[in-house]
């Protein structure tokens, strides 16, 4: 895949405050990664030399093959940014803002007239000055910004706070369709539960470090976490044959049995479970979320 964004040995220092310490990455066209980590964890300034609005102390920050913090315009005309707290003139309409941004950005204006339509800005409220806006709406608002000329690479930081379910959704499906068209999408969340099937790659960051970068499903081999299995039983009184394999089985009072599982013992354990279909009328399998993966790295980092 076509590399887009790249971190190689990226260190930020304030002082003796190390913010970011030794971040390598890259990022790649048509790929929507996900940055998560506590607040201060170091999330913010990796956007921040992203978007070249600080130089790093250490390493090699690069952003469409240049330098974000002297480069030239066009490269830094393909990025897109929402910050986590959007601040526009209160005293201008929406459709006044968004025509300063498309100036400043030198995109064509009536281009980003389209833009209110597919963030869900309702065509009433274009018109008002944004001191009238709810936070959802200026969340809107920004997102369009961000969204002026088509860029190469979207930098979201905290993209849905302040919008409703239906909103969200709609949110995710417009991610989609720009990574189908080879847009890099970067959010960086703290709602880790929405972003489980949404995102192709998660990097964890930790005190300024990346802890942990993949898949989902790299991440889960990685930690070893059990997979919690329930199995609602045909007979209340029945005792399967695989529930004797030393496992700790609980049974509910609704016959269910459920068990926590490791990897390894997974997928023997279901083959055995499935021969006796006859015993079974239910069966679920609850993988590790991103959440508990979010919580191991940060339990094994702090124990190494």
């Amino acid at each position: 895949m076509n590399e887009t964004v790249k971190m190689a040995g990226v260190s930020k220092r304030y002082g003796n405050a190390t913010v970011v310490g030794d971040v390598s990455f890259g990022l790649h066209a048509g790929e929507t990664i996900a940055l998560v980590g506590h607040n201060g964890a170091g999330k913010t300034t990796l956007i921040k030399l992203m978007l070249g609005l600080i130089r790093p102390t250490d390493g090699l920050v690069r952003v469409l093959g240049e330098n974000p913090a002297t480069g030239d315009f066009v490269a830094r005309q393909r990025l897109g940014y929402l910050p986590e707290s959007v601040s526009f003139n209160m005293a201008l309409s929406g459709r006044e803002t968004l025509r300063f941004y498309a100036r400043l950005k030198r995109v064509d204006i009536a281009a980003a007239e389209e833009l209110f339509e597919r963030v869900g800005l309702a065509p009433e409220a274009v018109d008002r000055p944004v001191r009238t806006y709810s936070k959802g709406m200026r969340q809107r608002l920004g997102l369009a910004q961000a969204l002026l000329g088509t860029p190469r690479i979207l930098l979201l930081d905290e993209p849905t706070s302040g919008l409703d379910p239906a909103l969200r959704r709609s949110f995710y499906d417009l991610i989609t369709e720009l990574r189908g068209k080879g847009t890099t999408v970067l959010l960086s969340s703290h709602a880790l539960t929405e972003l489980e099937g949404r995102t192709d790659r998660v990097i964890i960051i930790n005190n300024g470090v990346a802890i942990a970068d993949g898949t989902l499903d790299d991440l889960r081999r990685i930690a070893r976490l059990p997979t919690r299995i329930s199995v609602k039983l045909s007979q209340m009184d029945v005792a399967p044959r695989w529930a004797n394999g030393g496992m700790k089985w609980c049974r509910n009072e609704d016959g269910v049995l459920a068990a926590e599982v490791l990897p390894d013992r997974k997928v023997p354990l279901l083959h055995d479970i499935t021969a006796d279909a006859a015993l079974i009328s239910g069966l679920t399998i609850t993988e590790p979320t991103l959440d508990d993966l979010y919580a191991h790295f940060l339990r094994t980092q702090v124990t190494k």
